[in-house]
């Protein structure tokens, strides 16, 4: 269940005179919120004012600053390249907005890669020593500011996120979480841009040594990565382990299956089923949909994969597979990018936090 008690604090301590300081200040010199979202390509870290519960976000959301880095997933490029990537773009927003350090009042991570509190715990020992002792730190899987970014910072409905990765994330009404897949290439994330591209580098070889149907993959992949022969696809692939590299190849997978190939179509219609599937394992375990099945509930869409693409919609093509049995889903975009999804839950959650510890 997602509270400011199962969410991760530097230090745990508030500060003398934090909360009124920065609910009486409306500019960078009287607080600023870092939001983060650091997925398996790149990292993003926006800077913004905080501002009372009582402003509406319906007005233009101020971004002082935002910064950019690559991927900050520790299971992808290990523990030391990640902590340096989520240092040095915290720096880079911080120093783009003029505000100092001691200005921030609260941070929100979302992470990929994030899958259990020791994984919190661990980033938390990274970044224990770079902010002073009254900031609040809360760190989550990057899926929460996918969500975030499409309710305006209000955590409740699902959302399915499919870029290079894939996972599926909801949160209920009563605060419970659940998630489907999200767990890497290796374990199954067979409907990311990942899974679709590593099958259609599959059928290429399966084409090539006889194990599979001749298909269209072949010379559109071998072109596009300037090769001569489907055997050296096999020391393309295995030469840079970087899934973002692999996911690189999802157009060209597209382009095939808009021409009728039938390989690209199959790998194509197994992506929309896994990730359909994916969003009725959470939707299930959290009767977002109620009782009856028909209740209402918002589905955030989120990820390269799931734009349109000309006739081939796997988005689309998802949401009608969603809607077959759970009638109320209600497929929205989001709103905001997560880095400032993550923004509006380090103010939201330091809100709340302060009103709990000074009703």
């Amino acid at each position: 269940m997602i509270s400011m008690e199962n969410s991760v604090e530097i230090n745990g301590e508030k500060g003398v005179g934090v909360v009124d300081h920065y609910e009486k200040g409306d500019g960078t010199d009287d607080g600023v919120v870092l939001g983060l979202d650091g997925g398996a390509t790149s990292t993003v870290c926006v800077c913004m004012p905080f501002f009372p519960i009582s402003e509406s976000l319906s007005k233009p959301l101020r971004i002082l600053a935002r910064a950019v880095a690559g991927c900050s997933n520790h299971n992808s490029i290990g523990e030391t390249a990640a902590r340096i990537t989520l240092e040095e773009v915290m720096s880079e927003a911080l120093s783009k907005s003029g505000s100092k350090l001691s200005a921030v009042c609260a941070v929100c991570l979302c992470i990929s890669g994030v899958n259990h509190q020791t994984d919190e715990e661990k980033i938390v020992r990274w970044l224990r020593d770079i902010f002073p002792s009254h900031v609040k730190l809360y760190v989550h899987n990057d899926a929460i500011a996918a969500l975030a970014s499409g309710t305006m910072g209000k955590l409740h409905g699902c959302v399915l996120i499919a870029g290079t990765g894939c996972i599926a994330y909801g949160v209920g009404k009563d605060g419970r979480e659940a998630r489907a897949s999200g767990v890497g290439p290796v374990l199954g994330d067979w409907g990311s841009g990942y899974g679709i591209a590593a099958r259609a580098l599959t059928s290429v070889i399966r084409a090539y040594d006889g194990r599979g149907p001749q298909t269209m993959l072949t010379n559109k992949i071998l072109k596009v990565l300037g090769l001569s022969s489907p055997d050296e696809v096999i020391g393309w692939t295995y030469a840079d382990p970087s899934w973002a590299r692999i996911a690189a190849l999802v157009p060209e997978v597209i382009s095939c299956a808009e021409a009728s190939d039938q390989v690209a179509n199959k790998i194509l219609d197994d992506a929309v089923q896994e990730l359909a599937l994916s969003v009725k394992a959470v939707v299930k375990r959290l009767a977002l949909c109620g009782e009856d099945g028909n209740g209402y509930f918002p589905l955030v869409m989120v990820g390269g994969v799931l734009e349109a693409n000309k006739s081939w919609d796997i988005g689309k093509e998802v949401v009608k597979c969603i809607k077959e049995l759970f009638p109320g889903a209600s497929p929205i975009s989001p709103q905001v990018e997560p880095a400032v999804g993550a923004a509006l839950l380090a103010r939201n959650f330091f809100i709340n936090d302060s009103e709990r510890k000074h009703p």
